[in-house]
């Protein structure tokens, strides 16, 4: 028996495996399988269903998906079973998900501290603001974007409907309702407790108490007010451990485009990108008809998901059809290299049998000739203490870099993060504003956001560097700075696409054109 409450003008949908129902305590007025509300009055009202006394053995998106097939509902196809299996690993995280017990945020901690020397006299000490933290154990959640006819709907009734039992709160909302819904009680709260008060995080502890997993139809941002809270809502409610899925029409990047006071948006373009996969449900093939992988060629963190997004890639990238994956050897000055896995020009190693071994410039010359593509998983983040492993991946970045060769990476932390922790950029931040050489950091930013934007600015990564005191000359400050730039280059459409023969592109021809330039490479490289 499923039992759903509400209370609030939002129209949603909460589904149950195989079928829609929608139930409400109000009376409301019905459209097809969905209720509008009545309106309710007063501040407290939710506007999310919690679901509970769920089948204890749903079947997961992919059983799901696989019965939909058999049954003739669902047409079987390859690029959109390889995203199922994205939202399939998901499933099994969550699985093992217990989101942690929503603190709500005091109003006083909500209110400006006064600077006023009475107010400074008579103010609470132990009154903190809210802290927007994200726990270490959030599950990645997922962004899926596509035109007009990809599937969103019915992906996001795949997911919705099988979410594993132990989520005993879920909500599914049309993003635009969210957020009207959203805005009436920041304005009720401002009412109530005056407009100097920040309602943001009071208000998504609310919604967090409703939904630890929060799924958005059609996420956009078109309006102004939207965008200066958008970042601070969604981070306040990963903070109390929500995940987000969400489909959109547009990729991060493109979101409010052209929109006032844009830049002020960046940082939560940023937050999407670092906590949820971004998926492209518009297939695109390649002159064997094998669909490309939805997601980007990077992934973090080391969860479930990082295995198959590394054997999709592999699968995609090598040719396992014509030469199945096996080990193989190429010899470097009498010296053996062994490669775990290869097939057709794809290699496959875990960080370890690459980077940990005494390998350097020429064995990873050697490998550039031999391959195109290059799969490296369980790449950890390296602080001072593991100087030798980030030179010796740096070269490796460099060399693949140059041979203009596709790297898939699955990491235990973001890009921005791989040779430099958190504690790191901060102490070189902060050296660095005290000698002017870096901006101070404007209030819709962090650290987190200061040290992404370090990606795309080699000027701005080297000044910042400068001002750190772990490496040993402006020679190594260059190499670290310039990996962190490759990378992103090496992560963008342009460069993953370039030779791969896609459809759009030209298909054989352009990757035997692209083949010719690698050969020119290899012949100088001799």
């Amino acid at each position: 028996m499923r039992t759903i409450s509400t209370a609030s003008a939002l129209v949603f949908k909460a589904s149950a495996v195989g079928k829609q129902t929608v139930r409400s305590e109000t009376e409301g007025e019905r459209f097809g399988d969905m209720v509008r509300p009545r309106e309710h009055k007063g501040y407290g009202s939710s506007a999310y269903a919690a679901v509970s006394d769920i089948d204890p053995t749903p079947r997961g998106p992919l059983e799901e998906y696989d019965e939909r097939v058999h049954s003739h509902k669902l047409r079987d196809d390859d690029h959109q079973r390889g995203i199922v299996q994205h939202l399939q690993d998901l499933h099994d995280t969550l699985k093992d998900y217990h989101p942690p017990k929503v603190v709500h945020p005091t109003i006083e901690s909500l209110k400006p501290h006064s600077t006023s020397f009475f107010g400074s006299l008579f103010h609470r000490k132990g009154s903190k603001a809210a802290s927007t933290e994200i726990p270490p154990n959030l599950p990645k959640g997922m962004y899926m974007y596509g035109d007009v006819g990809s599937g969103k709907t019915m992906l996001m009734d795949l997911f919705y409907d099988t979410l594993p039992p132990n989520i005993t709160s879920k909500t599914r909302v049309h993003f635009h309702n969210f957020m009207q819904d959203v805005h009436k009680r920041l304005h009720q709260m401002k009412m109530e407790h005056g407009t100097d008060l920040d309602a943001v995080t009071f208000v998504a502890a609310d919604i967090a108490e409703k939904a630890s997993v929060l799924c958005f139809d059609e996420f956009q941002c078109t309006d102004v007010a939207d965008a200066m809270i958008l970042r601070r809502l969604l981070e306040a409610l990963m903070s109390h451990g929500v995940v987000l899925v969400t489909t959109s029409n547009r990729h991060p990047d493109d979101l409010y485009k052209n929109g006032i006071q844009r830049a002020s948006f960046i940082p939560c373009i940023n937050l999407l990108k670092a906590r949820l996969q971004v998926i492209n449900l518009d297939s695109t093939t390649d002159y064997r008809k094998i669909p490309r992988p939805p997601s980007g060629v990077f992934h973090h963190p080391i969860d479930k998901a990082a295995g198959s997004h590394a054997e999709k890639w592999f699968g995609f990238l090598g040719d396992p059809q014509n030469d199945p994956p096996h080990k193989a050897k190429h010899t470097v000055w009498g010296r053996e290299i062994e490669v775990p896995r290869a097939s057709g020009r794809a290699a496959m190693f875990n960080f370890n049998e690459l980077i940990g071994k005494a390998t350097g410039a020429a064995d990873y010359l050697e490998l550039m000739r031999s391959y195109d593509a290059f799969i490296v998983t369980d790449v950890p983040g390296m602080s001072y203490r593991e100087r030798d492993l980030a030179r010796r991946f740096i070269t490796f970045i460099d060399a693949v870099y140059e041979s203009r060769a596709k790297l898939v990476l699955t990491t235990a932390v973001p890009l921005y993060q791989l040779f430099l922790s958190p504690s790191e950029a901060n102490e070189a931040l902060e050296d660095g504003r005290k000698t002017g050489s870096v901006k101070e950091i404007e209030d819709h930013e962090d650290v987190n956001d200061v040290m992404r934007s370090l990606m795309d600015d080699l000027g701005l990564n080297m000044k910042m560097l400068k001002n750190s005191s772990i490496f040993t000359g402006d020679e190594e400050r260059f190499a670290f700075a310039r990996a962190l730039s490759r990378l992103s280059e090496m992560g963008s459409q342009e460069w993953v696409e370039r030779g791969l023969g896609l459809e759009h592109k030209g298909g054989l021809g352009e990757k035997e054109g692209w083949q010719r330039v690698r050969s020119r490479w290899r012949e100088d490289s001799l």
